[in-house]
């Protein structure tokens, strides 16, 4: 007879962070063996007759001491099967995303950390990290669920620049990034302007979530 191997879910918890104007990842120490100490991405067991989004939620309010109510959207990123990447046996891992609003002001025990500035991860999150990251990317202006997550139901032309350059790693041409935003479902731009600069100059254009 085989035996199951178990199933780990393993969540990249982003957030834009408008004032420091990158995109932030949320990691944790871990509070029991293996790597007790060490920084890692929130994770579990894949419970028994457990969805999948109810497992990353799960893992955010018991890893990152977040409310059950802090993630705005979540989905599926990959699936990585390494046998070696626990000590305690093999497991398989799925890979989730999940984004926060960016107005959330709940500390909880999460370390944020800018994508670009990752500590050494217990397991095998260094590697989750990297090759989900342009997985991440991709879903940017296509998926409407992550991208409205992770940006807020309101937000700036120049936030959508940042967000864009913290994830791609390339500074958009503003007129080309402006009309991929006009082509997202749900997206429109506002008649509103923001609070003017504090140094003189237009003030940037609003976009808004219908």
């Amino acid at each position: 007879m085989i035996e199951s191997t178990p199933v780990s879910v393993d969540v990249l918890v982003v957030r834009f962070a408008p004032g420091t104007r990158t995109v932030l990842l949320g990691i944790a120490a871990r509070a029991a063996e293996p790597f007790e100490g060490e920084l890692a991405l929130p994770g579990v067991l894949l419970g028994r007759g457990e969805r999948l989004r109810d497992a990353a939620g799960r893992a955010v309010v018991t890893k990152l001491g977040l409310p059950p109510d802090a993630l705005s959207a979540t989905g599926q990123l990959t699936t990585f099967d390494e046998p070696n990447r626990d000590p305690r046996g093999p497991t398989l891992s799925i890979a989730l995303w999940a984004t926060t609003d960016p107005a959330l002001d709940e500390p909880g025990n999460v370390v944020w950390t800018p994508l670009d500035e990752v500590p050494p991860l217990a397991f095998d999150h260094d590697r989750i990290v990297a090759d989900c990251r342009p997985l991440l990317a991709e879903r940017l202006w296509r998926d409407v669920a992550f991208t409205a997550g992770l940006l807020g139901p309101i937000f700036t032309t120049a936030q959508a620049l940042d967000a864009t350059e913290a994830l791609t790693g390339d500074r958009p041409y503003p007129a080309n990034l402006g009309r991929t935003m006009e082509r997202v479902p749900g997206l429109r731009r506002t008649t509103e302007q923001a609070a003017a600069l504090p140094k003189g100059g237009r003030p940037p254009s609003l976009w808004r979530w219908e």
